[in-house]
């Protein structure tokens, strides 16, 4: 054995001759044996170089090296500037971003609470200590610290010990918010540059993409997701993660820097409006330009409007346009309402005419170039302009603003007659966009009526006149010849004399609509000054909005005790009654028992609470229990008597018409914080049931949420749902929904025990929501008719079938009673053009990629669906129905290529299009006004049937089926109608 065991190696200890009493040695003794000092004790002089504050960084200092080194990092005369790129300043900076600055953030800042940009309480610290990093180096060292941090967390993510990342991350994003928090920082670090030499021009493009290209938000954010999944109990929330908050911050670096530039400094100019281009497309333009409006204009006692023309004019071409369009929507949102007025009064635009008068001053100083005056024109009159969805208060101040140029008026008149009398446009523009466009007509008309009556009366008698009033009265939509008379008259009235004014004698021209349509040619506004809107002006916001926690209430006495004695007199047996004898006490009635109190059931009596709210009589009341979110008895008492109370309310004086929108806008981004039963249909309840009482003015309002609001998927699903059910109950419906609701009970006896029903009972199908089960039984409904049709051909010709007869009082007992139908009168204006004209207008702005958030499959999916309910329930005896067929096929026809993938898209465009053919009886107007939308239907449907094929999944048969369908209906019509679709009348018989 010994020679299986070899030595890997030999150590020879050796005695150094040490003696061993000296091992002790004192500290202030002199010995060679003592260490000498390291060069991390170094002491650093005014005349240290930089190599010298280099090597004390990097060998932990202490605190006072600490801050002489950056005393004399940020000395502004010193001859090394540790901003200027070069190898040590790149060392320097690094050593502090990852070993110095982190180690010493505890005792660098001081505690000061929650900044105005942060709601948590952080660091902060003196501006001259941040100085080297007061720099695009600094700044870029800081991200690229972060980035590694990042990785190194999704790699060890799993894994138990090592360093704490996300503390490490927290730190930094403090360092950056401290680095970052003036309103200067961007025009600091500007200065940093320098003069422009190759070195500045490549730090110059960083600098725009460090700030511009959304790289330092987007890191910031992911680094605070991690800070936040660490396991903190309170969540860590940046402004510089927050991309509302920085457009904002950014908007207002951007002012400050263009506050402090000179007119002949063209190249900062160009690059400071380089900044603000890349800031409008980090998704908050409006936050960006409000606050660039505000501090150069409304909120400054001295002019600044050359800062801002001269930012406008750095601009690109495009870029000034994009500004222009948010410029207007800006205006439009904060000052003006978007209620249209239609009443019967022709002084109701004095009502606003104050603050009409200073946008229409911001307006005109916007537009002073003659390329952004062309695209104010283009945007009165094109296709996506003229703020559609908005009050006529922003088309207003926009027709202010160029009047004083007369030929910019008649351009404006030229091509709106143009366009207003085209049938391609009155075929398939989506109404909403044809009556702004009409109101711009109007006022334009009126403005070149007092500035050249001469000049009017010339264009009047022009033929684009006479074809836009023809074509209008012979369209098919009957909003489109009311559009037609209105302007007819309405512009007869300025030119034509008494005897010869156009008067079509209808019911229509009297109503208070059509007053307030004709009265808009009366319209004067003036250009007034910018004290109008000061007055309204955006006051500077908290850029962080704190939770408002409730005040807390005097502690809930604890319940006195019966203070008692009792003693036990003596403790006795009784034995049962062997010979079973009854008591004598059977006659006694015992007390029954007292009825269990959900109050007193809680082991801790002083956790009861005997204070809880009443049940709230005024609609204010219910918005304070909503706004009340720290509060869950008022919460659920809130919603649980919002309905009822809203409809109780409807028609008692104005208390639910004036608060409609703020009760809508709570119910809508109402979180589910305390995890309530039957949260989600106690709020849709109460959705609906302020729609149901306003339809006209709750309609347009929740189709310009689902558009515009910041809500999420659900919230944007829950306001379709409520369209589609509030639509259903004004139709008619609402009684069969009870009657469905109370009939779907299922009895105890049937179901299995919990745990046998999870072992063995089938796995439960996920709920279809109120929409699609709505859908799912029209589809039956519809289809049933031509299963049976079919079936009844299978079985032999007609003579050989035996027919039986009902009596007459079995067929009036099986027929159903006629419902009032009030959808039918408000469907067009209040429900159905409103998201169609929207979605359109949403489509070109935005596009229709899947970031898009409208375009989220199962989000369209329900919006198509909730058009074809709107559609049904409205009934076929609708006025609008030609109108409303037109812009729901060419809709329909504009999402093929975004079904393609998504099978649940494409069923619901075939469930529409089988609506479609179903509500249009008529099918002879239908093939000869819709021929081309009826083959290009029926061709991308085959194209649908012929790709799913039999034996597929249970969707698939049921796409395969909706596809059948839809293929017979049109074929039904192509062959009745075939001479028709060809175009050979003479030899058709109908």
């Amino acid at each position: 054995m010994d020679e299986l065991l070899n030595p890997v190696s030999t150590i020879s200890y050796k005695d150094t001759g040490e003696t061993r009493e000296n091992l002790l040695v004192e500290v202030g003794q002199s010995d060679s044996r003592v260490q000498k000092p390291a060069a991390n004790s170094r002491s650093l002089v005014a005349s240290s170089t930089p190599q010298d504050i280099l090597e004390v960084l990097r060998n932990a200092p202490n605190h006072d090296s600490l801050m002489l080194a950056l005393k004399l990092l940020s000395d502004e005369n010193a001859t090394f500037k540790v901003t200027d790129p070069s190898p040590l300043a790149a060392q320097i900076i690094h050593v502090l971003v990852s070993d110095v600055i982190p180690n010493y953030w505890h005792i660098l800042g001081k505690s000061r609470g929650a900044q105005r940009r942060n709601t948590h309480s952080s660091k902060t610290v003196d501006w001259d200590i941040l100085v080297p990093l007061r720099s695009v180096p600094g700044l870029s060292s800081i991200l690229l610290r972060l980035k590694e941090l990042i990785q190194t967390c999704k790699e060890h993510k799993n894994r138990v010990g090592g360093p704490d990342v996300p503390a490490n991350l927290d730190i930094l994003l403090q360092l950056v918010t401290a680095v970052l928090t003036e309103d200067d920082s961007v025009l600091k670090i500007w200065d940093t540059l320098g003069p422009i030499t190759a070195k500045q021009k490549a730090l110059r493009h960083e600098f725009l993409g460090l700030f511009g290209s959304g790289k330092l938000l987007g890191i910031c954010a992911e680094a605070e997701d991690i800070v936040n999944d660490g396991g903190k109990s309170t969540p860590r929330n940046f402004w510089i993660a927050d991309g509302a908050f920085y457009s904002e911050w950014l908007g207002s670096n951007i002012t400050r820097w263009a506050k402090s530039l000179p007119a002949d400094s063209s190249d900062a100019w160009k690059c400071c409006g380089e900044l603000l281009s890349k800031a409008f497309r980090l998704g908050n333009p409006e936050k960006v330009l409000r606050e660039i409006v505000s501090s150069l204009l409304l909120l400054q006692t001295d002019d600044k409007s050359f800062s801002f023309l001269s930012l406008i004019d750095s601009l690109p071409s495009l870029e000034q346009k994009n500004l222009l369009q948010t410029l207007l929507k800006l205006i439009s949102k904060d000052y003006f309402s978007a209620t249209v007025t239609s009443e019967d009064d022709s002084e109701w635009w004095k009502a606003n005419a104050y603050p009409v008068s200073g946008a229409a001053n911001l307006i005109s100083r916007v537009i002073s170039t003659e390329q952004r005056k062309e695209y104010i024109i283009d945007w009165l009159t094109g296709s996506s302009g003229a703020g559609i969805g908005d009050g006529i208060a922003i088309r207003r101040a926009v027709v202010v603003s160029i009047s004083n140029s007369k030929n910019d008026l008649e351009t404006v008149l030229e091509k709106g007659l143009q366009q207003f009398g085209d049938q391609l446009y009155i075929r398939h523009t989506p109404t909403l966009q044809q009556e702004v466009h009409a109101q711009v007509l109007l006022l334009s008309a009126g403005y070149i009526h007092r500035r050249a009556p001469l000049r009017l009366a010339i264009l009047l008698r022009s033929g684009a006149h006479l074809n836009a009033v023809s074509n209008r009265l012979a369209a098919s939509s009957p909003r489109a010849r009311f559009l037609g008379m209105i302007v007819g008259e309405a512009l007869s009235s300025l030119v034509d004399k008494v005897d010869n004014k156009m008067d079509f004698k209808v019911d229509e021209m009297s109503t208070a609509e059509a007053k307030w349509f004709k009265s808009l040619v009366f319209v004067q506004d003036t250009t007034g000054s910018l004290d109008a809107l000061k007055s309204k002006a955006i006051v500077e916001t908290p850029r962080r909005k704190e939770k408002s926690k409730a005040s807390k209430g005097n502690p809930i006495p604890k319940p006195d005790v019966t203070r008692g004695t009792s003693k036990i007199v003596s403790i006795e047996e009784i034995e049962d009654d062997e010979e079973g004898e009854e008591s004598d006490d059977d006659g006694l009635v015992p007390y029954a028992k007292p009825d269990s109190d959900v109050e007193d059931s809680d082991e801790d009596p002083t956790l009861i609470n005997r204070n809880k709210p009443t049940a709230p009589v005024y609609v204010r009341d219910l918005i304070t229990y909503f706004r009340d979110i720290e509060d869950y008895d008022k919460q659920k008492l809130a919603l649980a008597t919002a309905p009822s109370l809203i409809r109780r309310k409807a028609n008692f004086g104005t208390e639910v018409s004036s608060h409609a929108e703020e009760l809508a806008t709570l119910l809508v981004g109402l979180q589910d914080k305390y995890d309530m039963e039957d949260f989600a249909d106690m709020r849709l309840q109460g959705m609906i049931a302020i729609l149901v009482s306003q339809p006209q003015k709750m309609g347009p309002w929740f189709s310009k949420t689902f558009f515009d609001g910041d809500y999420s998927l659900s919230q944007r699903a829950s306001v379709l749902t409520t369209i589609g059910l509030g639509a259903r109950e004004l139709g008619g419906f609402g009684s069969a929904d009870k009657a469905m609701g109370n009939s779907s009970t299922s009895f105890a006896s049937k179901a299995l025990p919990e745990k046998m029903q999870a072992l063995y009972a089938p796995p439960a199908q996920p709920p279809l929501s109120a929409l699609e089960s709505l859908s799912t039984d029209m589809t039956r409904t519809m289809i049933a008719p031509m299963a049976t049709s079919l079936a009844d051909k299978l079985t032999g010709p007609d003579i050989l079938k035996v027919r039986t007869f009902s009596s007459r009082l079995e067929v009036e007992s099986r027929r159903k009673k006629p419902v009032t139908n009030t959808l039918a009168a408000l469907v067009s204006n209040s429900f159905f053009f409103p998201l169609t004209g929207r979605f359109f207008i949403h489509l070109k702005a935005y596009g229709s990629s899947r970031a898009n958030v409208v375009f989220q499959p199962h989000l369209l999916s329900l919006f198509i669906k909730t058009l074809a309910l709107l559609l049904h329930f409205s009934g076929p005896s609708t006025l609008s129905l030609p109108q409303m067929t037109s812009e729901f096929w060419d809709l329909l026809l504009s999402l093929r290529m975004q079904a393609v993938g998504d099978i649940i898209v494409v069923e619901s465009i075939l469930f529409a299009f089988m609506t479609i053919l179903e509500m249009n009886e008529d099918k002879r107007r239908l093939v000869e006004v819709h021929g081309r939308q009826l083959l290009e239907t029926q061709q991308w449907v085959e194209g649908i049937f012929s790709r799913i094929g039999n034996g597929g999944s249970e969707e698939d048969m049921r796409i395969r089926t909706l596809a059948a369908a839809a293929l017979v209906r049109i074929g039904e019509c192509v062959e009745k109608y075939q001479a028709l679709l060809m175009g050979d009348l003479a030899s058709f018989r109908g």
